[in-house]
């Protein structure tokens, strides 16, 4: 089922292997990519998900490989992966990765998009147990037994907890913009000035001007202000005003995810001005990790979200490459 977030599809593909600077240089084109939605049922809370992919499904084929996309803090799922950009080009990273061969979902979290609204403040444990509901409902759908998955920011650390609880169904795990410690971070040792707040209130204000910063605040130049207004366009359909659970968790929970024990193999992936994920954090963790199958990529002419940067085309590239590197 279609819905008003479709964004601009990138050419279809018929493998995962396939080439993909030859997907990425048709973004933008008119092809459709097969879309539909889906609930999650957490306990009372129902859980709004999304998918797409090149086709439709049809009885009895092989699952194609299942890509998981975890939203961040500020911003719901297909805003923050399918957003629909008209003349700026393709954002969309459901249609890119639908187009390369995966089949592409993500959900949102309890107290974002359209997910259900409680009194929650939406903390990172919450959001794993948002994506093991989640991949109960995809398991179902398409017979795959375990997924890839990439989270952005707090998504990223959602999807680290995520794969600590259940790592049976993670296949290939991509943390974009994530945080370990947090040690020496400049925006969170901003955000810790209101640590007070986050302690004492469910909600946090998250307006047009707090949609736009994103794309101002790490290094200016490296994404394109205009996207912001698409973006604030389609979140401020759901209010303004957004949990407060994982700005608590990454001010003053820290660590949250044992590096020790993601078993599955991981890639890192920062943008080059990154104000949150410093350098030295993400080396620490990297040099932890259990398994050999590991790659730590530094995006260059990037800030936090990888995902929104002008240079989006090497987050697309590291990623399809690391999801799809050969077995042995």
């Amino acid at each position: 089922m279609a819905g008003t977030l479709l964004a601009p599809a990138a050419a279809l593909a018929q493998s995962p292997a396939r080439e993909p600077n030859k997907v990425f240089a048709k973004s933008g084109s008119s092809a459709k990519v097969w879309s539909n939605e889906y609930w999650a049922q957490k306990g009372d809370v129902k859980l709004y998900m999304f998918r797409k992919r090149a086709t439709a499904p049809k009885a009895g084929e092989k699952p194609l490989p299942v890509l998981m996309l975890i939203h961040g803090s500020s911003n719901s799922g297909r805003s923050s992966f399918d957003l629909a950009t008209p003349g700026k080009g393709e954002y969309s990273v459901m249609n890119v990765f639908a187009g390369l061969g995966y089949d592409v979902w993500t959900m949102d979290h309890e107290n974002y998009g359209r997910s259900s609204r409680t009194d929650s403040n939406s903390d990172i444990a919450s959001g794993a147990q948002d994506i093991k509901a989640g991949v109960a409902v995809i398991v179902k759908e398409t017979g795959a037994q375990k997924v890839h998955m990439f989270g952005e920011s707090s998504g990223a650390i959602r999807a680290g907890v995520y794969a600590m609880l259940e790592p049976e169904r993670v296949d290939r795990l991509s943390l974009g913009a994530f945080t370990y410690k947090g040690e020496n971070s400049p925006t969170l040792t901003e955000r810790a000035k209101n640590l007070e707040f986050y302690r004492t209130h469910n909600r946090r204000l998250r307006d047009r001007d707090m949609i736009r910063s994103i794309f101002t605040r790490d290094k200016p130049g490296t994404s394109d202000p205009s996207i912001g207004e698409f973006l604030a366009d389609e979140e401020l359909k759901f209010g303004d005003q957004v949990p407060t659970g994982t700005y608590l968790d990454m001010t003053a929970n820290l660590p949250l995810v044992d590096p020790k024990r993601l078993t599955a193999p991981v890639l890192l992936v920062r943008g080059e001005y990154d104000g949150i994920a410093t350098m030295s954090d993400l080396t620490d963790f990297f040099s932890q990790l259990p398994s050999g199958d590991r790659q730590f990529v530094v995006l260059p002419g990037m800030a936090h979200s990888v995902v929104m940067g002008l240079n989006r085309q090497t987050f697309w590239h590291a990623m399809h490459s690391f999801l799809s590197m050969p077995t042995s």
